[in-house]
């Protein structure tokens, strides 16, 4: 690793893995390097599905993450590129067999070592009673060896190998990781750059637009996002204004839906996201398609246009997200929850004693139509992401008028 990358500082921690802030060695250029410890099985189906689904979208679109490369980890310094196309074969056992595996040139390396120390236990026990126990602890350190850490730049080549030696002899136990070499995005995510910035319409409606481009872009390639929320909306600062890219592709799917022209068609059953941006139909357990991720945009949607804040129970961030106010102690319901109890609901767009001040002028008539179609209670009556660029810019188009 430390011959091709440098890690600078952490910028981000979640349930399943580490974000550093580092740089390619041979250009100086700054990255993110998301470190994925592969200790279940469970865990490494989502990474698998976030490698893949991340190789699909490639570099072909501006505001969806660019992974430059991928890493597998099966030692201290032991790292290769995978190539483009092809999964881990040894994560894949991982994951079909129900218990992590070990890469088979290190069952290799690792047999080929034991049975040196069982030949020498061997000659020893004819010598010397004290070497016979020297061996056969070396033998049970190298059975419970299972290596996991991350590599440190050596002070030199001949050290370097010596240390790895001592490494292997004296290490923790083995723990398999992906390394994602992505684009890094020095806006942080999308809550951190919009509420720490007063309102601005033309960032909003910016906001907005590369949204909708990009959830366009993942539907048109068969993949279902399932988790759209501002903490998986990362902000890159140019001269020209800012960059969305959505990113965190850990519960997304892909499909065939993208190849008969409808996408909807595709059905999930996996009850997965984010409560306040979770549709109706995942909420109640439902079989849903790609239109729960139009349910997802719309919340942000109308989080970014009005700047509906909230602040989660056992959490002190506050958040971009639209909900429905239950009770005279205000406790807070999230739209999809609300809609699946009630699907005749009206949601009252816009809402000004919601929106944290200071405030932005509320969305026009033609934009409220649209967000209260893609919040609509029946997915079907939800435009399609195909469609919903082409009505989101002829509402702004009509509003600004």
């Amino acid at each position: 690793m430390e011959e091709l990358y440098t890690l600078e500082r952490e910028v981000g921690r979640g349930s399943y893995g580490v974000v550093f802030e580092g740089q390619i060695v041979k250009t100086g250029n700054v990255v993110a390097i998301k470190r994925l410890p592969c200790s279940n099985p469970e865990c490494i189906e989502l990474y698998l599905q976030e490698l893949w689904a991340m190789r699909a979208t490639a570099k072909n679109h501006v505001n969806v993450i660019v992974l430059h490369s991928c890493l597998l980890q099966t030692g201290p310094r032991s790292l290769k590129h995978l190539k483009p196309g092809k999964l881990p074969l040894c994560l894949v056992e991982s994951v079909l067999k129900g218990s992590v595996v070990e890469a088979p040139q290190d069952q290799e390396r690792t047999n080929v070592q034991l049975n040196h120390l069982r030949r020498t236990n061997s000659a020893s026990r004819l010598q010397d009673k004290t070497n016979t126990v020297q061996a056969r602890a070396q033998l049970q350190d190298l059975d419970k060896s299972n290596y996991s850490s991350t590599p440190q730049r050596p002070p030199g080549r001949g050290r370097k190998r010596s240390a790895q030696n001592q490494d292997e002899q004296d290490g923790p136990p083995r723990s398999l990781a992906l390394w994602l070499v992505m684009e890094y995005c020095n806006g942080g995510d999308l809550n951190q750059f919009l509420l720490s910035r007063p309102p601005d319409v033309q960032h909003n409606h910016s906001v907005v637009l590369q949204l909708c481009s990009a959830v366009a872009f993942l539907h048109g390639l068969g993949i279902t996002h399932r988790d759209l929320k501002p903490d998986n909306v990362l902000v890159c600062v140019t001269p020209k204004g800012p960059v969305i890219k959505v990113a965190d592709f850990g519960l997304s799917k892909m499909s065939e839906g993208a190849l008969s022209g409808d996408l909807s068609r595709q059905r999930f059953s996996s009850t997965c996201g984010s409560d306040f941006y979770m549709a109706p139909e995942v909420w109640g357990g439902l079989s849903y398609s790609a239109q729960a991720d139009i349910f997802s945009l719309g919340v942000l949607f109308w989080a970014v246009l009005e700047r509906i804040t909230f602040v989660e129970e056992g959490s002190t961030q506050e958040q971009l997200g639209a909900f429905v106010c239950k009770g005279r102690s205000g406790w807070l319901m999230p739209l999809g929850e609300a809609l699946w109890e009630s699907p005749d609901l009206q949601l009252c767009i816009p809402v000004k004693f919601r929106r944290a001040p200071p405030l932005p002028p509320p969305p026009g008539p033609a934009m409220c139509t649209l967000l209260l179609d893609m919040l609509a209670s029946d997915p079907d009556a939800r435009p399609p992401a195909d469609q919903l660029e082409s009505r989101l810019c002829s509402a702004l188009r009509e509003d600004s008028h």
